[in-house]
């Protein structure tokens, strides 16, 4: 990680959504229900991760997912408006660790961790040229 790169334990930022019928497992899967799909719930969580950081970072550089773990713990309906939030836990070297969760404005939906990494976007995408076919 950039030594310039100063993430304080305890940043903390959100992500906001509105439940629609393409957010939802059925979109996906016509034979399921109309609720909020769970990579969705997951993809709200990255983002309010990355909100928590980015002002952290320098210029040039952005946060990539490396891992996750997290519990879908109820339905949420089309229409119900959805909130991830992101806790920065820890920072090493390599990784920044998360407590992220999200609710539907009357139930805890989701919990659980993630982790990103720091990464030059530059010299990721020079990285990502050279894998191409």
């Amino acid at each position: 990680m950039n030594s310039a790169i100063k993430i304080t334990v305890g940043a903390e930022a959100g992500a906001t959504t509105v439940v629609t019928k393409e957010l939802t497992v059925c979109h996906f899967h016509s034979n399921m229900p109309e609720v909020y799909a769970t990579p969705c719930m997951i993809h709200l969580m990255e983002i309010a991760a990355s909100n928590a950081v980015q002002p952290y970072l320098p210029a040039g550089w952005v946060s990539v997912g490396v891992d996750v773990n997290i519990r879908h713990l109820a339905p949420t309906p089309v229409g119900r408006t959805v909130t991830a939030y992101a806790r920065v836990t820890k920072v090493t070297h390599k990784l920044i660790e998360f407590e992220v969760l999200a609710h539907d404005g009357k139930t805890l939906i989701g919990k659980g961790t993630h982790s990103r990494a720091p990464v030059n976007l530059a010299r990721f995408e020079q990285t990502l040229s050279g894998l191409s076919a």
